[in-house]
């Protein structure tokens, strides 16, 4: 799995809010997006994702181009900004619904899942009785249903509480494979080097940066 961007250029209202992005992202790794708000990290997440077509350049996903050889990215789970669910749901029927469409997932999978987010005795509950943890988890869930190729999570652990940040964070970590890609947003620069193995910095717009590193606890999680 690959994603090459090729001089990305997006503008809003004639403002320019993405310029000249050039990116490379490797299956096998979490790539972080750091930079303050307005940076364009979360602009950037939805033209990867295939939900804004750029002025300029190309986002080619393992050799084919996005908006020419396929409208959206063939394998993907999105948790972008707020989660959106049928209030008068659980949290399971809501999964259920977006499986559904999907196919090939099981009812069992989903109760898994639930569990994996730390939703495991929230089952019966509605999801406009969630709190915002909750909800983000349910978000986390239905981003990774499916077992995709590409995972984007934009601020993955906000909200979170701090007896649960380190169990997204573990199994965010427990997402890597050897050809997935994961794609993560947060503004905590600490959390970022615990998830990522790579970060971009961001910066009006534009790359400003480029930084790896080598945990030894991130590289001995096995997905």
């Amino acid at each position: 799995m690959n994603i090459t961007i090729k001089n990305l250029t997006k503008k809003i209202k004639k403002e320019t809010v993405l310029k000249d992005i050039n990116l490379e992202f490797h299956g096998g790794k979490i790539y972080g997006l750091q930079g303050k708000n307005g940076c364009g990290k979360t602009m950037l997440m939805r033209c990867i994702a295939g939900l804004v077509h750029p002025e300029q350049g190309e986002i080619i996903i393992n050799g084919k181009v996005l908006h020419k050889d396929m409208s959206l990215p063939e394998s993907i789970g999105l948790l972008i900004e707020n989660p959106a669910f049928l209030p008068q749901y659980t949290g399971l029927q809501n999964l259920k619904i977006l499986a559904d469409l999907q196919g090939g997932i099981s009812y069992g999978e989903l109760e898994e899942l639930l569990e994996k987010v730390g939703l495991k005795d929230c089952t019966k509950k509605k999801f406009g009785a969630y709190s915002l943890g909750m909800k983000q988890r349910l978000g986390i869930a239905a981003a990774i249903m499916g077992k995709p190729d590409i995972i984007i999570l934009d601020e993955p652990i906000n909200a979170i509480d701090e007896n649960g940040v380190e169990e997204i964070r573990q199994l965010i970590l427990g997402l890597r494979s050897e050809d997935r890609i994961i794609i993560i947003a947060c503004h905590d620069r600490a959390e970022m080097e615990l998830l990522a193995d790579e970060v971009i910095v961001m910066e009006n717009g534009e790359v400003i940066e480029e930084k790896g590193w080598k945990n030894a606890d991130v590289e001995n999680v096995q997905a």
